[in-house]
């Protein structure tokens, strides 16, 4: 950690005294020099600004595919699951009528059977 330490002091000191040498060596006079050093400036904050701009639009993109892409997921499972309700409901009421006409037929032979049966004993006692 230590030695990291030194190696960035060490490359702030370096780049403060390029700096300075730079603006003492340089040919332009100050004021060129500082408006040249502002536009240079103006132009790095405009780049910066355009790339954060244009990075917020990607993101917004980004995550409003996602939402489409989720509402889409949700959707459709959504429909999945009406769907298979639908098909319970519909396997239910078969089952239920299935059932419901064997039970007919089961009380419709009851009565027929019951019916011959009191036939049979009424013609046993009218004939005796």
């Amino acid at each position: 950690m230590k030695d990291q330490a030194k190696v960035i002091a060490a490359l702030l000191i370096g780049a403060a005294a390029g700096a300075a040498l730079g603006l003492l060596l340089a040919p332009e006079k100050g004021t060129e020099l500082r408006g040249d050093i502002a536009d240079y400036i103006n132009d790095l904050v405009d780049n910066a600004k355009n790339k954060a701009q244009t990075t917020a639009n990607d993101i917004k993109e980004y995550s409003g595919t996602v939402i489409d892409k989720a509402k889409t997921k949700f959707n459709g499972t959504v429909s999945d699951l009406w769907d298979a309700k639908d098909h319970a409901v519909d396997a239910a009421k078969a089952k239920f009528n299935d059932i419901a006409g064997t039970a007919t037929d089961v009380a419709e032979d009851a009565k027929t059977k019951v019916k011959t049966t009191a036939d049979n004993l009424n013609n046993s006692v009218q004939n005796a």
